[in-house]
């Protein structure tokens, strides 16, 4: 992942409602959810949370797919997992001995 990319899916999260959507998304796993259910689970209005699913979407967290007339999300844990590694690329100047269990966690994959 590159430094823009990282930045624009760290400030879609920087936010009390967007972080609580992700966080609620990843814990749905992969089936996600329809975005009226994320509105009731959230208790978000449906045009507040709209804006909000497109600001994710376009960051590359969530995937979206239409069924029939709602669309579900999930979480985009490929993107996770692309942000852990940005952030661990340089763990310790390359002294993987340093932080090895960080490490192994991205490599894990």
């Amino acid at each position: 992942m590159k430094q823009d990319q990282a930045i624009e899916a760290f400030a879609a999260l920087a936010q009390p409602s967007r972080m609580s959507i992700f966080r609620l998304l990843v814990r749905k796993g992969p089936e996600g959810l329809l975005a009226g259910e994320i509105a009731r689970h959230l208790q978000i209005v449906p045009s507040t949370l709209s804006g909000h699913l497109a600001l994710m979407k376009g960051a590359g967290l969530l995937r979206a797919t239409r069924q029939q007339r709602e669309i579900r999300y999930a979480a985009n844990l490929e993107c996770v997992t692309g942000l852990v590694d940005f952030l661990l690329a340089d763990c310790c100047d390359g002294q993987l001995d340093t932080c090895a269990e960080l490490a192994s966690l991205t490599q894990n994959k």
